[in-house]
């Protein structure tokens, strides 16, 4: 199983846990692009028909709480990228290292808790 692992706050942690937050969001950053994109031989992005980049297929996330520890491995159940769009429905744009980059998230949609951890440092 293709695992991925992700730092989150503990509020989001227990959502998660709860069922009430059914969707994880990471934004697509030049420094984390090969963790969350399926890339080329160059390093490029790997397109779908549609010119949306290919999320690299995880089959569970093991997030982590940056407060207490706490983990759960949750279940992918699928997952995609979305171009983000200004107030005009343009793809917002940014310069990083002489390049223009287009702002872009990849969101993945949660099932099952595989597994959870209360870690020994979690306040009561």
């Amino acid at each position: 199983m293709r695992t991925l692992n992700l730092s989150i706050k503990q509020k989001y942690l227990d959502a998660i846990k709860d069922g009430r937050k059914v969707q994880e969001f990471r934004e697509i950053r030049p420094n984390n692009i090969k963790k969350y994109l399926q890339l080329d031989a160059d390093g490029y992005e790997i397109e779908d028909e549609n010119a949306n980049a290919l999320p690299i297929v995880y089959d569970q996330i093991l997030f982590t709480s940056k407060e207490t520890g706490d983990t759960a491995i949750v279940e992918v159940k699928d997952s995609r990228c979305e171009i983000m769009l200004d107030d005009s429905d343009q793809p917002i744009e940014y310069e990083y290292g002489g390049q223009i980059w287009v702002v872009e998230r990849v969101v993945y949609d949660l099932g099952r808790i595989i597994e959870h951890t209360v870690s020994s440092q979690t306040k009561k």
